[in-house]
């Protein structure tokens, strides 16, 4: 048996560990502003598990190790909220925002200026969790805004909401309500995940997110990527501060996550403002959200204000345009790619949604027909999010009509004939036509000439289609070999346009080894990913006889990428095709190769925000790697610099409140300079 002392000592370090461990989850949820790596908080956990599995007896309810570990359950029991959990009025337009500020001015009769709290509305679902002395002792669901359902073990498995609250100044009794969602990259690694196994894909996070919470056993709610944001308090006993964003840093100071976004508005105007700025910002957005949430920020009058019913007077959520929609699905019709692929589009009755009115929306492959189990002439769920292709993502079955048509996914090529042919491992179905097939040509050629890859100003997509249909183009190559007399008998084309892609064309010969082969077009070879080729080969000829165990050692190139860069120089026509296109004068520079802790950037690392005066996010990008720097796409306290161009955003804002270095775009101009690069 243990001495006494080895007891107190072991007693001591588990409340250390579980002190330093619930602190560091504060640093990463609460502050997103991680003080360890992951590898260091994983040692402080095992080595917590390791003495408490020595030590059972001094193990707690709040012990970060007990978050997971309770058997399936039944059934959900009944809850009573101490306060009900109410709804919220809507408005779907500034007018209806204007006039429930002037409800406000009326009833608390001033005509002075309304001073709001501006909350993202987050696409999940609402919970509440009770906290006692600290302690989490219950979560619920909503319910019908009186009685809920305990879900109490689901929720501790979730790691931004704490076991025990951080620090000593919390009232006795707290109760913390807020959403529980599911971010995006976790939905669509969940549903990735299950479309591998050849499980049912979940329609939208919230769906995602409230049947992950509605799991009887909690290790499979353990399993879900879901986060929790706090918003509001319900029933408390103690004090809090007299204003409701006061409330907010208090609930954030004590562990729990709140919104990042949120602002004081000191008008309804700004509070308008304020919609309109994350509308247009919405789709960039690590999560899903369906509206802004306004609210009266002083609490002495939202206490003069009351309620109204089952909705409070002092807010108001005002929701953006619906991302999902029910429609008819008239026919399906299938396109051809630039690498072959078949995909299966749908002609729907004409829907709005998302803003736009739809049409058309992507079925995607054979797998993805097959899993929806689809038919003409169904009635079918669509969502549109921003400029994300609208797809179908439900089959409502009970409308069902008798003379519903299967879809027959083609043998042949809609467009060459071509057989279709499906690689094993591979979803999608592709034409084995390769340039023969008219759909690939235009395809390619549209990549080729496109921004980040030849830049071939003026060369549009509808100019694309009419040369290859013209027999104008039957190849990359052909680019070039355009004249003025050809172009300008175009139509809706005249003289001086048609010169003007002649001069783009001419311009566009003095590439990057990186532009050149990103390009070609090749299979998994991305813009970063023909950056690293170029990087690591330094010529073309290099990458072109590479082996594969060369081409594996490039970073970031897995072996599916080696595979397609293989087969794409095997062909002796792409290698004849790239030869044509240098002796019509295309060129670049080899790069002399360095290692990269040689490199004078080496071990930093930037982000870049805003808008670029001199040139574009994507070429500052470059030319800081080229230099052997790191270009991140979101700022922590390991960040060298942040480089602020105009209408920079929360990016600024962060970097400002970690104290990460901003400069402008001067800077980076000298920067670069400095190192020898051509601006």
């Amino acid at each position: 048996m243990a001495s006494q002392s080895l007891l107190n000592d072991q007693s001591d370090e588990i409340a250390q560990l579980r002190q330093q461990i619930n602190f560091h989850n504060y640093r990463y949820y609460a502050l997103d502003d991680p003080e360890v790596t992951d590898a260091d908080y994983d040692r402080l956990m095992s080595r917590l598990r390791e003495l408490e599995a020595a030590n059972p007896q001094f193990i707690t309810p709040d012990s970060p190790t007990q978050r997971v570990g309770s058997k399936p359950i039944s059934e959900f029991s009944t809850i009573v909220h101490e306060l009900p959990m109410l709804s919220l009025d809507n408005a779907f337009s500034d007018d209806d925002l204007l006039s429930f500020n002037q409800r406000i001015q009326d009833r608390l009769k001033t005509s002075n200026d309304i001073e709001y709290v501006c909350e993202v509305k987050l696409d999940g679902l609402a919970i509440s969790l009770l906290y006692r002395e600290g302690i989490l002792v219950r979560g619920a669901t909503r319910g019908d805004g009186t009685n809920g359902e305990d879900i109490t073990l689901n929720v501790r498995t979730i790691n931004s909401i704490p076991l025990r609250l951080i620090g000593d100044d919390f009232p006795e009794v707290l109760e913390v309500r807020g959403e529980i969602y599911m971010p995006k990259a976790g939905f669509n690694a969940l549903n990735e995940k299950a479309r591998a196994s050849g499980e049912k894909l979940f329609v939208n996070p919230r769906n995602a997110a409230a049947g992950s919470l509605r799991q009887l056993d909690p290790r499979i709610t353990a399993s879900r990527p879901l986060e929790m944001c706090a918003y509001s308090v319900g029933y408390v006993q103690g004090d809090l501060p007299d204003s409701h964003l006061e409330i907010l840093q208090s609930l954030k100071r004590w562990g729990l996550l709140t919104n990042r976004e949120t602002k004081i508005a000191k008008n309804i105007t700004e509070a308008m403002q304020f919609y309109h700025t994350i509308g247009q910002r919405r789709e960039k957005l690590t999560y899903d959200i369906d509206g802004i949430v306004f609210k009266v920020n002083s609490i002495e009058l939202q206490e003069e204000l009351g309620f109204v019913s089952r909705a409070p007077r002092w807010a108001v959520a005002y929701k953006f345009p619906a991302q999902e929609e029910t429609t008819l699905l008239i026919d399906v019709e299938f396109q051809v790619g630039r690498t072959g692929a078949v995909t299966p589009v749908a002609r729907l009755q004409p829907i709005f949604v998302g803003g736009v009115t739809v049409s058309n929306a992507t079925l995607h492959n054979r797998d993805e027909m097959l899993r929806l189990g689809i038919k003409i002439g169904d009635t079918v769920i669509v969502r549109r999010a921003g400029d994300v292709i609208p797809q179908i993502v439900q089959v409502v079955e009970s409308k069902r009509p008798q003379n519903a048509r299967d879809i027959i996914f083609p043998n042949q090529c809609p467009v060459c004939g071509s057989p279709v042919e499906t690689i094993e491992g591979e979803a999608v179905a592709r034409c084995s036509g390769g340039i023969i097939c008219a759909a690939q040509r235009k395809e390619a050629i549209k990549h080729f000439a496109s921004r980040k890859a030849m830049n071939i100003e003026g060369l549009g997509d509808k100019l694309v289609e009419q040369l290859v249909d013209l027999g104008i183009l039957k190849s990359l190559n052909d680019l070039y070999h355009l004249d003025l007399k050809t172009l300008a008998n175009l139509d809706r084309m005249g003289e001086k346009s048609a010169q003007n892609i002649l001069d783009a064309l001419a311009i566009s010969k003095q590439t990057t080894l990186a532009k050149f082969i990103y390009a070609l077009g090749i299979r998994e070879v991305g813009e970063s990913t023909a950056r690293n080729l170029a990087n690591h080969f330094g010529s073309f000829e290099m990458l072109a006889t590479a082996t594969e165990e060369q081409i594996l050692s490039v970073k970031d190139v897995g072996p599916v990428g080696v595979h397609f860069i293989k087969e794409f120089f095997s062909r002796e026509e792409n290698l004849a095709a790239v030869e044509a296109l240098k002796a019509s004068g295309i060129t670049w520079k080899n790069i002399e190769l360095k290692s990269i802790e040689d490199l004078p950037l080496s071990g930093s690392t930037y982000v870049l925000t805003g808008s670029l005066v001199g040139f574009s996010r994507e070429d500052a990008s470059a030319k800081l790697i080229a230099l052997g720097a790191k270009v991140s796409g979101s700022v922590s306290s390991k960040t060298t610099a942040v480089f602020a161009g105009a209408d920079a955003g929360s990016k600024l804002q962060k970097a400002e409140s970690l104290g990460v270095p901003v400069l402008d775009e001067q800077a980076l101009h000298d920067l670069l300079i400095r190192h020898g690069v051509d601006i």
